[in-house]
C-alpha cells in the first residue's frame, strides 16, 4: 500500500502523459491534420502500420546544413547552457544564504524562511513582469543609473542574456536555498570545532567539512533548478530576445503556431529522455555507492 501510492501517482501523472506524447510523436496526421490518427489500419483483411519517424529524423537532419546542425539541436544546446548557468548562479548565491540561515538564531530563523518562501505567494507571471519594469529602458534601474550620473542614456538590460539569467536565477533561487538549508541545518557543529582545534583555517574547514557534508543538498538543489530551467518557456518569452530561442519556446511554436503536434511531441520526448536517463543513471550509481559504503 505504501509503495502503491507513489507508483500510482507516477503512472497517472508521468507515465500516461509520456505515452500519449510518444503515440502522437509517431503519428502520421495525413491531410486532415489529425494528431490522433490511427496507427493501425485494417482494410480488406490486410493489416497496415502507419508510423512516422520522420519527426525524430528532422530533429537531427537539416536539408541545407546536414546532420546535427538543425534549429532544434541549437535550441537544446542553448537550453542546456542557460540551465547550467542558472543552476551555477543559484548555487553561488543560495549557498551563502542557506548557510547563514542555518546558523542564524532560532528566534529569527522562521522569519528568514518566510522571506525565502514569500515569492511563492505572488503570481509567477507578475514576478516576471516586475523584472520587465525594472530592466526596461525607462525602468527603475536605468533611471537610477542616469540619476547618479553613471550613464547618459539607458543601458540595454532587457531582451538579452543578462535579463534571461537574472529572471531565471530570481525565480528558481528558493529551489536551491531550501534543500541546502535542510541539509546544512543538520550539520554537526562539533566537527567544525574539532577542525578549528586542530588548526584548520575557516576557509579550509569550509571546503573540507561543510561542503562535503552538504553534498546531498547541493545535488538536490541543482536538480530542482536545472530540470525546470531546461524546459522554461515564460521567462525566455518575456525577458529574452528573439535569438534566445530555448527548447520550450520551440515546442510552443511547433504545437500552436505550426500546428505540428507530432514534431512538438518528438521534441518533448527527446527532452524528457535527456533528463530522465542521466538522472536514473546517477541515482543507480549513488545507490550502489551507498550500498558499498554500508557493506
Amino acid at each position: 500500500m505504501v509503495l502503491g501510492v507513489p507508483w500510482f501517482w507516477l503512472l497517472l501523472f508521468f507515465a500516461a502523459p509520456f505515452f500519449i506524447l510518444l503515440r502522437i510523436s509517431v503519428t502520421d496526421m495525413g491531410e486532415q491534420l489529425n494528431p490522433f490518427a490511427p496507427l493501425f489500419v485494417v482494410q480488406a483483411g490486410q493489416f497496415s502500420l502507419h508510423l512516422k519517424f520522420a519527426n525524430y529524423v528532422s530533429l537531427l537532419l537539416d536539408a541545407d546544413s546536414g546532420w546535427g546542425h538543425t534549429l532544434y539541436i541549437e535550441s537544446y544546446l542553448l537550453s542546456l547552457r542557460y540551465a547550467f548557468l542558472t543552476t551555477l548562479s543559484c548555487l553561488l548565491i543560495g549557498y551563502p544564504f542557506a548557510y547563514f540561515l542555518a546558523r542564524s538564531p532560532n528566534a529569527v530563523r522562521p522569519l528568514l524562511l518566510l522571506m525565502v518562501m514569500l515569492p511563492f505567494w505572488t503570481s509567477f507571471l507578475l514576478r516576471v513582469y516586475a523584472w520587465k519594469g525594472l530592466l526596461a529602458d525607462t525602468g527603475l534601474i536605468n533611471h537610477l543609473l542616469m540619476g547618479i550620473g553613471l550613464t547618459d542614456e539607458p543601458v540595454q538590460l532587457l531582451y538579452n542574456d543578462i535579463s534571461m539569467l537574472v529572471g531565471m536565477t530570481y525565480v528558481y533561487l528558493p529551489f536551491m536555498v531550501l534543500p541546502l538549508y535542510a541539509n546544512l541545518v543538520k550539520l554537526d557543529i562539533r566537527l567544525l570545532e574539532a577542525a578549528q582545534d586542530l588548526g584548520a583555517t575557516p576557509w579550509k574547514t569550509f571546503w573540507l567539512i561543510t561542503v562535503p557534508t552538504s553534498r546531498a543538498g547541493i545535488v538536490a538543489g541543482s536538480i530542482l533548478v536545472f530540470i525546470p530551467c531546461l524546459g522554461e518557456f515564460v521567462i525566455p518569452s518575456l525577458l529574452g530576445g528573439a535569438e534566445n530561442l530555448m527548447i520550450g519556446r520551440v515546442v510552443w511554436d511547433e504545437m500552436f503556431s505550426s500546428n505540428n503536434w507530432p514534431r512538438a511531441s518528438a521534441l518533448s520526448i527527446v527532452l524528457i529522455l535527456g533528463v530522465v536517463i542521466p538522472l536514473a543513471w546517477f541515482n543507480q550509481r549513488l545507490a550502489r555507492k551507498v550500498a558499498e559504503e554500508n557493506s
